[in-house]
């Protein structure tokens, strides 16, 4: 099993910047690849940046440019830096980690944690 922990997140103002991290625990697993997901109130789940463990990215349009995902394999943890919040941006942030874990694939995922952009 992998457990997911996730911190950073919290109330911003517009314009303003938070770095939220993601940190992978269990017993004997390897990451794949690491990824982010939001879900604003009433709304579905969605993709927001994708890192693997080699370091290759891909991020979704509405935060291309504002926002940079990274990994250190070392601490089997993620961050997302997030800059130039907006509003729209407010949302519950999930992190996601596709681990081998005794030869099977499995997916893991993080409780979620909120942030708000507002003034």
């Amino acid at each position: 099993q992998v457990q997911l922990v996730e911190s950073g997140g919290g109330l911003v103002q517009p314009g303003g910047s938070l770095r939220l991290s993601c940190a992978a625990s269990g017993s004997r697993f390897i990451i794949d690849a690491m990824a982010w997901y939001r879900q604003a109130p009433g709304e579905e789940r969605n993709l927001i940046a994708f890192i693997t463990s080699g370091g290759s990215t891909k991020y979704a349009d509405s935060v291309k440019g504002r926002f940079t995902i990274s990994i250190d394999n070392a601490r089997n943890t993620i961050y997302l830096q997030m800059n130039s919040l907006k509003p729209d941006d407010t949302a519950v942030y999930y992190c996601n980690a596709q681990a081998v874990v005794s030869a099977k694939t499995l997916d893991a995922w993080g409780q979620g944690t909120l942030v708000t952009v507002s003034s």
